[in-house]
C-alpha cells in the first residue's frame, strides 16, 4: 500500500514539474526571441542601441528554453 502511494505521488510530482518546465521553457524562449529580434520589431529597450550582448543573451535564453522544454518532455526527474 505504501509503495502504491509513493508511485502515485511521484507520478503527480512528475506531471506538475513537466507542466512547469513546459511553461517556463516557453517563457524563456520568448525572452530569447525578444532579445534577438527587438530591433527588427522596432521596440526600443530602455533607449539602448542593439549590441552584441543582446545577441549573446538571446542565444543563451533560447538554448536554456529549449533545454527546459526537452526536460519537461523526457520527465527524467527521479533517477
Amino acid at each position: 500500500m505504501f509503495e502504491e502511494y509513493e508511485k502515485r505521488k511521484r507520478s503527480q510530482i512528475s506531471v506538475m514539474r513537466s507542466v512547469m518546465d513546459y511553461g517556463m521553457g516557453l517563457l524563456i524562449l520568448l525572452v530569447g526571441v525578444f532579445f534577438l529580434f527587438h530591433e527588427k520589431m522596432k521596440f526600443k529597450f530602455m533607449n539602448f542601441a542593439p549590441s552584441a550582448e543582446d545577441k549573446i543573451f538571446g542565444g543563451i535564453f533560447l538554448v536554456y528554453g529549449i533545454w527546459r522544454i526537452y526536460r519537461g518532455y523526457k520527465k527524467n526527474y527521479f533517477q
